[in-house]
């Protein structure tokens, strides 16, 4: 009974991060979709956003799908955060290739809703479903722009650093040793850093930060008609470059917040006497 319950318990994990990245990704993808390709058949073209809308809605995203997925499984949902809870803050390490694998399951579901929804939308903006859209599933260099010379290695840099950064303040604002977010605040607090990630890093690469976020949108457009989606703008294999960059960045600032800040942190012991009030009726 007790195995069959374990069993049961990660079903339900799994479940979650699947829901909540699914989520994570119909806001995401969608408003790209919007943005991009409903924008560019308005008249004058833009006419449905701009790269601020992108970023508040990815970061809506992100508070919603957390809010779906954190009681059953802590709502990761980005293979870099459950790499590096792993690796710095004893989450199972049996789990992580489960929750990775879920997390891109939910992405890619929720790519196809946003692929299928927008049918009429992407055909008649780019009826070769080429690069000029692949960007609302998957990031490329420069957002594809190549009038910045950004390429692989480049990219590969501002993945280390962004995900580096996103796990340094997720890992700040759920440490309960720390300081933490009140009133169920957390979720929301975790959108509004990827609001800032997006405005400030979003220049590069596209902000992916998350190899769910990437690679299950970038295989659901692939299956869907899109034959350039591994490639970049300049026909070189690039689909690697927001897997390994958002893992390695996500080890990198998980230590960073250990080193600087998580080993200095009290204990969750008592505390010693003199710095809470003694209970009533002792000295």
């Amino acid at each position: 009974m007790a195995e069959r319950l374990k069993r049961s318990g990660l079903v339900g994990e799994l479940s979650a991060e699947f829901a909540g990245t699914m989520v994570l990704i119909l806001f995401g993808c969608g408003v790209v979709a919007q943005v991009v390709a409903g924008g560019g058949l308005t008249t004058p073209p833009g006419g449905l956003g701009n790269h601020d809308s992108i970023a508040w809605a990815w970061g809506i995203g992100v508070t919603l799908g957390v809010y779906v997925a954190a009681r059953m499984s802590g709502a990761h949902i980005n293979p870099a955060v459950t790499l590096a809870l792993a690796a710095f803050k004893g989450f199972p390490w049996s789990k992580v290739a489960p929750y990775a694998l879920a997390q891109t399951a939910g992405a890619f579901v929720g790519a196809l809703i946003v692929r299928w929804n927008y049918t009429e939308a992407l055909g008649k903006f780019d009826p070769g479903h080429t690069i000029k859209s692949q960007g609302v599933f998957s990031t490329l260099p420069a957002n594809g722009n190549t009038n910045l010379p950004v390429h692989e290695w480049g990219a590969f840099r501002d993945q280390v650093i962004g995900t580096a950064i996103l796990l340094m303040l997720v890992l700040a604002v759920t440490d309960l040793l720390n300081n933490p977010p009140g009133a169920n605040l957390a979720p929301f607090i975790v959108g509004l850093i990827v609001v800032g990630i997006g405005m400030a890093w979003g220049t590069d690469a596209g902000y992916a930060i998350n190899p769910a976020r990437d690679f299950g949108p970038r295989l659901a457009s692939f299956i869907t008609g899109y034959g350039t989606a591994w490639r970049d703008q300049y026909d070189n294999l690039y689909f690697w470059v927001p897997i390994v960059g958002p893992l390695v960045g996500g080890l990198i600032g998980a230590f960073l917040y250990k080193f600087f800040v998580g080993r200095f942190l009290p204990t969750a012991e008592p505390e010693p006497p003199g710095r809470v009030p003694a209970p009533e009726g002792k000295d």
